[in-house]
């Protein structure tokens, strides 16, 4: 019996070695998706650090694939040493991860603040020429978003840009897809985007944060069952003769 249950908890480990194998290139799907993201709304937040769950998720990410080979290897030769070793770095990996959600937690309840501190700045730097960042930054978000202005396309007639142009129209980003010959015009009104842009970047921010909270608790919850296995298999190594007789058993063989 005792040996039934050490084969069945090698064999679970092995297969979750295979998942880490597979988490580790999700998990850096996820990292490098946050980063392409948050780099098309970088003008819509100041701190830096918003990034940081999106680091430490890649490195995870990267650690995960050594984890599993380090698995795979003490599993399969029945190393005590590298078993230990494997439960160790998961328990450390763990951690990170519950550090993870609360960073994650911590900056997802930061990112309405940032994006209202800097969203009116970032369009009153618009020029409308596409090889202004902050222009293009403005433009990509009200056509991904649908939406126009800050909080509605009257916004715009507070920027410098639309009293520069003086041609009472906002920019065509804001007009709606399905309008042909839209020219942004304020004198029609319905030809463009109602919503404003602040509410859904902020919405899109966040969303974006909660893909790393939720990974990271998934595989969190992953990493505890390896814990358990390698712990249990590294115990009955140590307790259960008929296990020992074995292991000295193969290795003469």
């Amino acid at each position: 019996m005792g040996q039934c249950g050490i084969t069945s908890s090698k064999t679970v480990l092995v297969f979750l070695n295979l998942i880490f194998w597979a988490a580790a290139g999700i998990l850096c799907y996820i990292g490098a998706y946050v980063f392409i993201s948050y780099d098309d709304y970088d003008h819509f937040f100041e701190d830096v650090y918003t990034l940081i769950p999106a680091v430490v998720i890649i490195a995870v990410g990267t650690l995960l694939f050594i984890i599993g080979l380090i698995g795979c290897c003490a599993t399969i030769r029945e190393s005590s040493c590298g078993l230990a070793t494997f439960a160790a770095i998961l328990l450390l990996v763990f951690v990170t991860e519950c550090v993870v959600v609360v960073l994650g937690y911590i900056y997802r309840a930061k990112v309405e603040d940032q994006v209202n501190h800097s969203i009116q700045k970032v369009y009153n730097e618009y020029s409308g020429i596409n090889s202004d960042a902050p222009s293009r930054a403005i433009d990509y978000v009200q056509k991904q978003l649908h939406c126009c202005g800050i909080h509605n396309y009257s916004d715009w007639r507070n920027t410098r840009w639309f009293k520069e142009s003086k041609n009472n129209s906002v920019p065509v980003s804001c007009c709606q897809p399905n309008i042909s010959n839209c020219t942004g015009t304020l004198t029609r009104p319905g030809d463009l985007y109602q919503e404003g842009c602040e509410a859904l970047v902020v919405k899109k921010l966040k969303e974006i944060m909660m893909y790393v909270i939720w990974a990271a608790l998934t595989f969190a919850s992953i990493q505890m069952l390896g814990m358990l296995c390698a712990c249990v298999v590294l115990c009955r190594r140590g307790h259960d003769p008929a296990y020992e007789l074995l292991v000295t058993t193969n290795s003469y063989a």
